[in-house]
């Protein structure tokens, strides 16, 4: 199938972007390492011997500073449809997190631990149809939210990507229900034209 010339254009940007080269340099799996990376600096959301959990995590660019940023005394659990590439310090798991079967892995690794931090990067496949792209952010998002209320520890913090549209409000507004404090960040490393969007909730309720 030739390429279209949407997805040649892509291609372009993509190869010539700043942090895909940083990310090349660096040794980080994605450029998406620096939109965690500059939330953390100013939010602070790891800390040594904490427990994490990331969902969509593959290709493994925020399971990598997560593993860096609580070390050995930490856990960092991956989750993703897709495989992983081994990492240091982070143990994955391939499925849904949604199955019985994939949670009682989980489990197994935290070994009683709780989980102080849910990341969740995860995007759909994009359809190209702008309504029906939304509502699956929109929908992998409110999946995320589920498990983060489920497993967090008390006072316990979730990050998760929206784009801003249809279901924005209604999920911040969901959001702020569950946790003390709901902040919105949009990392440098986040496109300009992209409706992308970090929303960080601390103090599980």
């Amino acid at each position: 199938m030739k390429a279209s010339k949407t997805s040649k254009q892509w291609m372009q940007e993509h190869v010539n972007d700043h942090f895909v080269q940083l990310a090349k340099k660096e040794g980080y799996r994605s450029r998406a390492a620096y939109k965690l990376l500059e939330i953390d600096a100013k939010d602070r959301l790891f800390r040594p011997n904490m427990a994490v959990v990331d969902l969509g995590a593959t290709p493994g660019g925020w399971s990598q500073i997560a593993a860096n940023k609580v070390g050995r005394s930490g856990k960092v659990v991956a989750l993703d449809l897709l495989p992983l590439d081994p990492l240091p310090g982070v143990d994955f798991i391939q499925g849904d997190f949604r199955d019985d079967d994939v949670l009682k892995q989980l489990e197994d690794l935290l070994q009683d631990k709780q989980v102080g931090l849910v990341i969740s990067d995860m995007a759909p496949n994009i359809s190209g149809v702008a309504s029906v792209d939304q509502a699956r952010i929109m929908h992998l998002a409110e999946l995320a939210m589920e498990f983060a209320l489920e497993h967090l520890e008390p006072k316990g913090s979730f990050l998760v990507k929206v784009f801003q549209g249809e279901g924005f409000e209604a999920y911040l507004k969901m959001m702020r229900h569950h946790f003390a404090k709901v902040v919105s960040r949009k990392p440098k490393a986040s496109r300009d034209r992209s409706s992308e969007l970090y929303l960080l909730a601390s103090g599980k309720k």
